[in-house]
């Protein structure tokens, strides 16, 4: 690292620079990477330790873990890029479960030949996200595939969190007569991804709904209303997910059409390219169960917070032995609402 200091050799061309295999290899170009790139944007008093690990204060409370893999296609979309969706995805992850996220790690997969300037920009979204959240990087680790064994970049992260004591909001504690509310409009991040991958062009262009979850779900946990589950629709959408939690709790749900927030866009897009809003995936949104009577009050929550402005009651739960998610459809018929089958949009986060 004192010779990179010194100067002995160049720094890094951000420019015109790419990734070779000698950045991955544990040398010298591998420590000026870390220490010119990485170090520099996500830098914080853990991450300086230097060491293959963090030492880390001890927390109050039950230890949460997740890790998450982001393998997106394309790298950049309108919205977000692969850099702030690894750091908001994990998050998520650890707050639907009630956890205050603490801590991120990252793992990063470079394909040799990347340019180094589009590998910036990922790490500095990274750090802005990392930063605004108030969930720090704390450790890491690169590797470097040869040219066309991978595809660009691929992100690992892994959080850690602290949930209190009488935190849970499992998926197995849906109860009939309970509310099932979304924080806004669906399958946003999904379909910003499709049109870019499709070159579809739109008046208003279709913008991801990345974001870190963690202080509107904080704000619904303050509310004191008795919430039973939390989830982020992210693969297989807003339809996957309560198909999981009605499997879980043993329970039926019926939507309302009528109640689903989509933006027009979105709803144009998936009507353009044969798809269901209700499967398309979501990066900064809530599923919340909540018990009838305070169904309201957490909806005023949701609604007063940036996250939530568009925060909507969508169905309840109700008694069913064969666990079926269904949907009252604007023209007064019903339909299931089934698991996803196979990949509807694959490579989205």
């Amino acid at each position: 690292m004192s010779e990179i200091r010194k100067g002995y050799i160049r720094p890094l061309d951000l420019k015109h620079g790419r990734v070779d295999m000698t950045h991955g290899s544990g040398g010298r170009a591998m420590a000026q990477l870390i220490e010119e790139l990485f170090a520099r944007h996500l830098g914080n008093e853990y991450l300086a330790q230097g060491n293959d690990g963090a030492l880390l204060p001890a927390a109050r409370g039950r230890l949460v873990m997740a890790t998450d893999a982001h393998v997106v296609s394309p790298l950049f979309f309108p919205g977000g890029d692969i850099g702030c969706l690894s750091v908001h995805g994990t998050i998520n992850d650890l707050a639907v479960i009630g956890a205050t996220p603490l801590y991120l790690a990252a793992g990063f997969i470079l394909e040799e030949g990347f340019p180094l300037g589009d590998l910036a920009r990922i790490v500095e979204s990274m750090a802005k996200a990392a930063k605004e959240a108030g969930v720090p990087v704390v450790t890491g680790d690169t590797k470097v595939v040869e040219q066309g064994k991978g595809d660009g970049v691929f992100i690992t992260t892994t959080g850690v969190g602290v949930v209190a004591e009488g935190e849970d909001y499992s998926g197995d504690r849906a109860c009939p007569g309970d509310r099932v509310l979304v924080s806004g409009s669906i399958g946003d991040h999904g379909m910003a991804i499709m049109a870019q991958r499709e070159s579809l062009g739109f008046t208003a262009p279709i913008v991801s709904d990345t974001a870190a979850l963690h202080g509107l779900i904080a704000a619904m946990r303050r509310s004191g209303a008795a919430i039973r589950a939390l989830r982020d629709p992210t693969r297989g959408g807003v339809a996957t997910t309560l198909n999981e939690i009605a499997r879980q709790s043993g329970v039926g749900m019926m939507l309302q059409e009528a109640a689903l927030p989509v933006n027009p866009e979105v709803a144009a897009a998936c009507e353009f390219l044969g798809l269901d809003p209700l499967y398309v995936a979501n990066e900064g949104k809530v599923l919340a169960i909540v018990a009838p009577e305070d169904a309201d009050t957490l909806l005023a929550a949701m609604r007063a917070h940036p996250l939530g402005q568009r925060a909507a009651i969508i169905g309840s739960v109700h008694e069913d032995a064969h666990r079926f998610v269904q949907m009252t459809t604007g023209f007064g018929g019903r339909r299931i609402v089934d698991w996803l089958t196979g990949e509807q949009l694959p490579r989205i986060c």
